[in-house]
């Protein structure tokens, strides 16, 4: 069983150092948070590395909110539930189509500057969108946009304080209520933060796969240590493969971001075929696991490691002017955007389950909340649809400070119970145990699953068990904890789920099942797996 905490520790030993709000982690949804919490509270925001490094600087695409005349939140929300398949939250989904534009233009207050054409937001369209409603800054670097501005006004703000380069072990809780967190310093100095709410923003888990679109701060954390606090997570089997990251010898999964697909871009096979019509009426605007498995299938076909993104067609300067960023990282391994072929191929892109929150972005576990990607608020459903991550971020993090300004002072004294005894230190490389989890993954809990390869998956995951009772002390052996813990709730959740359903698809059970499988599956450290029928149609 995975333990309650990570280390052994006196919380008497420890030195206390108290704010009203701690922040975990950074990205739009830390920063945007620890910003709105600071006209009220005093915060404290703590990164494992820095504010800059986070999902959120490398969202290209932009952020979906009801801008245009021609757009309605009705529209948005249609096409939010409908890439949902079924799974979403109607009144979540209410929440971010009709709260979304006012958290723009908190962003836009903020100092975040979108692109305009005649005075007017310029606006994209991206897969599953019936509208064009995507805002983005500099042509294709909407995230760095938002980072850039939102961590200016978080630094220059006396009553934020930040942290860099500190390490959040665990959440510190007393009978139901989190009363603060476990910090580790980068000299490896322990000490205990303690404060009135806890706000949980630290990203997905990219790192659970070989190959990602997310950096390597992605690593679970958040979800991990609310598991153990004994919080639920929630539909952590619905991975997000985005469809098309750079496959190219010598150069990282870089995105090749849905917006080059949205201004026209074309899907070609090796042998310059465009294929996208044998699976989707959409073509290359159907919803992202749809695009991601026809490129798996094709890849198959014709017995290659990629396909080819095409936007040549299409004039030269307007490329270069709407996809700068792209541009120029593709031209640093050779690769011209306006004249050659791209090659592509799915990647690991977002998690829509995590932490399971309310309408105020509350946890089961008082005065805890997640924020983001960590958290599972039920707008994305099985599917995200592209561009909401961001706004579900600023829709929910004001939520999330409305409802933490309403709570007073955190009077409990908590108390920790030291369950193990630990007394080794790990003795096969982090590194090697970390590849090994990535590849386990990959191949048994990947684009497409079935029961024989997610209970092999799971056997070889939990040989891995005995991490728990070493004595970790580095940031990369709680990295590889964090994501062990992952890994297995995902396998767990994918091997309970007998359907197809969005991003989830079982070779086993191909069929999407309404009757037995329009439900929310639930993992709780001490209750196991649970599943929650969702009644609203």
């Amino acid at each position: 069983m995975i333990p309650r905490y990570l280390v052994d520790v006196q919380l008497s030993e420890l030195p206390v150092i108290e704010k009203d709000v701690i922040v975990i982690g950074a990205g739009i949804a830390g920063l945007f948070t620890a910003i709105r919490a600071s006209e009220n509270n005093s915060v404290l925001m703590i990164t494992k590395k820095s504010l800059l490094d986070s999902n959120t600087r490398y969202a290209q695409g932009g952020i979906a909110a009801v801008t245009s005349d021609e757009d309605s939140p009705a529209y948005h929300r249609d096409d939010t539930l409908i890439a949902g398949a079924g799974l979403c939250s109607n009144e979540a989904v209410d929440v971010l189509v009709h709260e979304g534009p006012k958290g723009v233009r908190s962003l836009i207050q903020m100092g975040t500057q979108f692109d305009l054409e005649n005075g007017e937001f310029a606006l994209t369209k991206e897969g599953a969108h019936s509208q064009r409603r995507i805002l983005h800054a500099n042509g294709d670097a909407t995230g760095f946009e938002i980072v850039r501005a939102l961590s200016e006004t978080a630094v220059a703000n006396p009553k934020i304080e930040v942290w860099d380069d500190h390490f959040v072990i665990d959440l510190v809780t007393q009978d139901g209520v989190c009363c603060g967190a476990i910090v580790q310093k980068p000299g490896g100095q322990r000490l205990f933060v303690k404060g009135k709410a806890v706000i949980l923003s630290s990203g997905g888990a990219g790192q659970l796969y070989r190959y990602t679109t997310n950096p390597e701060v992605a690593t679970g954390d958040g979800i991990a240590m609310a598991y153990r606090a004994g919080a639920y997570i929630q539909d952590v089997e619905f991975i997000q493969f985005h469809p098309t990251s750079l496959c190219y010898p010598g150069a990282p999964r870089f995105l090749i971001s849905e917006a080059v697909r949205g201004e026209g871009a074309y899907l070609r096979n090796i042998k310059g075929e465009r294929f996208m019509d044998r699976y989707h009426e959409q073509l290359e605007l159907a919803p992202r696991d749809v695009v991601a498995r026809a490129i798996v299938s094709e890849m198959e076909e014709t017995k290659s490691t990629f396909v080819y993104i095409d936007i040549t067609h299409e004039s030269a300067e307007m490329v270069k002017h709407r996809f700068p960023t792209i541009y120029e990282y593709c031209l640093k391994y050779g690769l011209d955007l306006t004249s050659d072929w791209i090659p592509v191929a799915p990647a690991m892109h977002y998690m829509m389950g995590g932490v399971k929150t309310d309408l105020n972005g509350e946890t089961n576990i008082k005065r805890l909340f997640a924020c983001g990607e960590v958290s599972s608020t039920g707008v994305h459903g099985a599917n995200r649809l592209a561009s909401n991550s961001l706004s579900e971020a600023i829709v929910f993090g004001r939520r999330i400070v409305k409802r933490i300004n309403e709570l007073p002072g955190n009077t409990v004294d908590p108390v920790i119970d030291n369950e193990t005894e630990r007394s080794s230190t790990p003795i096969q490389a982090v590194v090697e145990r970390r590849l090994k989890l990535q590849k386990i993954m990959v191949r048994y809990a990947g684009l497409r699953r079935d029961a024989k390869g997610l209970e092999k998956g799971l056997e070889e995951l939990k040989r891995q068990l005995p991490i728990y009772q070493s004595i970790l002390t580095e940031r990369e052996e709680y990295e590889f904890a964090n994501l062990l813990t992952c890994a297995m709730l995902t396998t767990e959740a994918a091997l309970s789920r007998e359907e197809s359903r969005g991003a989830h698809y079982r070779e086993d059970f191909p069929v999407r099942d309404d009757v037995m499988w329009r439900k929310h599956t639930v993992l709780h450290r001490l209750y196991g797996l649970t599943e929650e029928r969702i009644e609203n149609v």
